[in-house]
């Protein structure tokens, strides 16, 4: 039951970088160091989108209107982090 541990964590640190690499990549792209028109760029960019879209409608969905702010990568870090303390706390559960 140990590996499954292992692969629960393995999955929320893949998501924890998914999320980061989205994050850094919206800056650079808001303060024009990347260019969207870029086809390696574009494609990174649009393959981000599609992953992270359904995850952050949800949350979305659930959070009031901040004006033009978006709090869903912020809050989806805070829930992994919450998740990966979980997981750690009930180590004994999975040996």
């Amino acid at each position: 039951m140990n590996s499954l541990y292992i692969i629960l964590n393995g999955a929320i640190n893949i998501v924890w970088y998914i999320v980061i690499a989205h994050i850094i990549m919206s800056w650079l792209i808001s303060f024009q160091v990347l260019n969207i028109r870029q086809p390696i760029v574009a494609q990174i960019w649009y393959t981000l989108e599609r992953i992270l879209n359904p995850i952050y409608s949800r949350i979305r969905s659930i959070l009031p209107p901040m004006g033009g702010l978006d709090l869903a990568p912020m809050v989806l870090i805070f829930g992994l982090f919450a998740l990966r303390v979980i997981l750690a706390n009930n180590i004994g559960a999975f040996g």
